[in-house]
C-alpha cells in the first residue's frame, strides 16, 4: 500500500476519500484510532493508502481535487 495523503483535517480526508471512492479507486485510512492516544486534539496525522497499482491514479485524482 501507498500513501497518497497525510492530514489533520478530517474535512480534506473525507473529501479525499470520495473523490477516490468516485473514481473507483479504493482506499484505507491509517492511524483513525491514534488520536485516541494523542487525547483528540489531531496532533497525529491520518494517513489515506492505496494499492501500489493505483498510486499514480490517486494521486493525480487528489492533486486536482484538493489543489483548486
Amino acid at each position: 500500500m501507498r500513501e497518497v495523503l497525510t492530514t489533520n483535517n478530517p474535512v480534506d480526508l473525507s473529501y479525499a476519500e470520495a473523490v477516490l471512492t468516485n473514481a473507483g479507486v479504493k482506499s484505507v485510512v491509517f492511524d483513525t484510532h491514534m488520536s485516541v492516544l494523542d487525547g483528540s486534539m489531531v496532533i497525529l496525522p491520518r494517513r489515506l493508502m492505496v494499492a501500489d497499482a493505483d498510486e499514480a491514479r490517486a494521486r493525480a485524482l487528489l492533486k486536482d481535487a484538493l489543489n483548486p
